[in-house]
């Protein structure tokens, strides 16, 4: 990839720990973030990456619009911005997107990079599942708990998969050990039975992933939450058998003692992603024709949570 020009459009935990890897070995990485003020810090003070991951990196280029890659002409995007903000962010990259680009979609969930792929085409589109848990100290600053290395990248068609190679094997030379796979999908629906499982019952009770487990009603739930999500995997073509929840269990035993980001969304009285995990289970259970009893309970529980500081009049969001 030398040569190529790169940049990461959100900078929230995720994408701050992503373009901390790409700036150690790419110093010209461009970073898109929402506000100007983010940018004045970051080029002061840099970037600094702690706990299973330690990185520091400077940074040279910073905007806080996305017009602003129009003349960078990046080519490779990668795309860490939250699901809730995908349709807005796909709308302004319109205005800067070039044949020949390709868009890495990194954000959690189910489907995000079919959205991208639906505006750009398959070509285009590359997805990546990041497999570390970040969280975000102060602008700049990050810390990881967890890496369950290695994250997986994948093609969404057989022209890019020589360039997915590459990308590949560029993070993990940066540090953020990464593996091309044929079937980036199967990879995703690993991750997300767990994430989109755990994630609406910890928002809803306020427990740490351990705790929610260990508690038997919430485990109660958790149980039946991930047998649905199991058989809607299967009706989607990606049979995880027995084994694979075995395991799952033993990663989340692992990362347990955190709490998921769809908590601190509710605390901090943001979106959350619901719609692209509980939500997104829901919406493919119903198209194969599978009851998810469950899942439509904790998937619209948290929409209630949402909803009562969403639709308030004075909300900035």
């Amino acid at each position: 990839m030398t040569g190529d020009r790169m940049a990461v459009l959100g900078i929230g935990a995720t994408g701050t720990v992503l373009a901390a890897a790409l700036l150690s070995k790419h110093p010209d990485t461009f970073l898109v973030g929402r506000t100007a003020d983010l940018g004045k810090e970051l080029e002061q003070k840099g970037i600094r990456v702690s706990g299973e991951i330690n990185i520091k990196a400077a940074v040279k280029y910073y905007s806080g619009q996305i017009q602003d890659l129009g003349d960078f002409k990046p080519s490779v995007i990668f795309l860490t911005t939250k699901t809730f903000h995908l349709e807005t962010v796909l709308e302004s990259l319109r205005e800067v997107f070039e044949p020949g680009m390709k868009i890495v979609a990194c954000q959690n969930g189910l489907g995000p990079e079919d959205l991208v792929a639906d505006t750009f085409g398959q070509e285009a589109v590359l997805r990546m599942s990041l497999n570390y848990g970040a969280s975000l100290k102060r602008a700049g600053e990050v810390d990881v708990a967890f890496f369950n290395r290695p994250n997986h990248l994948g093609s969404l068609s057989t022209e890019s998969k020589e360039l997915g190679t590459q990308i590949a094997k560029e993070l993990a030379d940066c540090g953020l050990d990464t593996e091309f796979v044929e079937d980036i999908k199967l990879f995703v629906w690993k991750k997300m039975v767990m994430k989109c499982t755990m994630a609406s019952i910890c928002a809803v009770t306020d427990k740490t992933i351990k705790e929610a487990l260990e508690y038997p009603p919430t485990r109660e739930i958790a149980d039946a939450c991930f047998k649905e999500a199991l058989a809607v995997a299967r009706a989607m073509g990606y049979d995880l058998n027995e084994k694979y929840l075995e395991q799952a269990l033993g990663y989340l035993k692992k990362v347990g003692i955190h709490k998921d980001s769809m908590c601190n969304d509710i605390s901090n009285r943001t979106p959350t992603e619901i719609d692209f995990l509980g939500a997104k289970v829901v919406e493919y259970a119903r198209a194969k024709g599978i009851s998810t009893p469950f899942f439509v309970t904790m998937t619209n529980l948290v929409k209630a949570l949402e909803n009562r500081y969403l639709d308030l009049p004075n909300h900035s969001e």
